[in-house]
């Protein structure tokens, strides 16, 4: 059954057309920081959300297409068995300056180009509106008991750029720790990422990710700069100390997902900047890298709550990487033995 929906989901001919799924408008923040935002969802914002006992939340890639993302997602979670009502699935929509022109997005937030999947703010709102703002505020609609009152398992999920804004968010928030403390599980899970946040000013100096030096930085003067270090933060992370957001990120749950076919060093989407080409040539290399490297920071004297899987023979594709046996598992608790999807790996590396 998993299988036969997925193939829908990755380019198949489905059996029959589903209805196009539409975006809503909803009102998230507190008092006078109200702000309208767009999202993909299973059911109206404003439904009976007392039978929700799981809450997935899936980001979208740079070309912005969580209708997409979300048709996905939604295929995979009817065909995992979940009881009807059961998952609240939700895929919010980031919108750029330039996609007014086709869409009725007046009075939504919006951003410049990529930079809502770095956490800056949106241009020309009243306030500062950091794009990591939306999903604090889902996160935190979710502690309300007379609303989730059965709400214990909570996924927030990104491939590609979506990635890049869940890993940065996972490492920045102050949700996490309120949910855990009020009996939410939450867990991220950050897919085929262009770049990573590193906590100190090493980078890989091999290829192969097990030695660690500073950067030159003739080769690249800002390579520790924000979004791949943590010099010069954004607004909603300033103040935050490297160390200490990393010791916090490391208790953390977080499941890398790493395709290993998303290897080209020439991808059309791969960011060709410095400060990512330090951290490896592409994203399998990076994805790589990076996990040797929090390896190499937690040492002997700190756990890492982590999970890694690479999706064997799958490159930079959203649908066969979340609708992969590990990434059905880690989203709707899909055993991983169910043999549908591409099969995955736990890396011995």
């Amino acid at each position: 059954m998993l299988a036969a929906a997925l193939a829908g989901a990755q380019g198949s001919a489905p059996v029959a057309a589903p209805a196009t799924p539409q975006w809503q408008r909803i009102e998230l923040g507190a008092a006078a920081q109200r702000y309208p935002f767009a999202v993909y969802a299973n059911r109206a914002w404003t439904a009976d959300m007392r039978g929700v006992k799981a809450a997935v939340l899936i980001f979208h890639g740079m070309g912005r297409n969580a209708r997409g993302y979300y048709t996905a997602a939604e295929k995979l979670l009817a065909a995992s068995g979940s009881t009807d009502g059961e998952t609240l699935l939700i895929a919010p929509s980031y919108f750029a300056t330039a996609d007014a022109p086709a869409q009725p997005i007046d009075g939504l937030p919006q951003w410049r180009g990529s930079r809502w999947n770095r956490g800056e703010d949106a241009v020309d709102w009243p306030w500062p509106l950091s794009s990591f703002q939306p999903i604090d505020d889902l996160l935190t609609a979710f502690l309300d008991m007379s609303r989730f009152p059965q709400l214990q398992r909570i996924v927030v999920a990104g491939h590609s750029a979506g990635g890049q804004l869940v890993h940065r968010y996972a490492v920045f928030n102050r949700a996490d720790e309120r949910l855990r403390a009020a009996g939410k599980r939450v867990s991220y899970v950050i897919a085929n990422p262009s770049s990573y946040l590193y906590f100190t000013p090493e980078r890989p100096a091999v290829a192969d990710g097990h030695h660690w030096v500073p950067y030159d930085t003739a080769l690249c003067p800002a390579y520790n700069r924000y979004r791949y270090g943590v010099e010069r933060l954004v607004r909603f992370a300033e103040g935050l100390d490297g160390a200490a957001l990393f010791k916090r990120y490391a208790a953390r749950e977080v499941t890398y997902l790493l395709g290993t076919a998303d290897n080209d060093p020439e991808h059309p989407q791969l960011d060709q900047s410095c400060g990512a080409k330090a951290q490896g040539r592409h994203r399998l290399e990076r994805g790589r890298n990076y996990i040797r490297y929090e390896r190499h920071l937690a040492g002997a004297d700190t756990t890492l709550s982590r999970r890694v899987f690479e999706v064997i023979g799958v490159g930079h594709t959203q649908s066969r990487m979340l609708g992969s046996q590990c990434g059905a598992a880690v989203l709707f608790g899909v055993a991983l033995d169910k043999g549908s999807g591409a099969a995955c790996r736990a890396p011995q590396w």
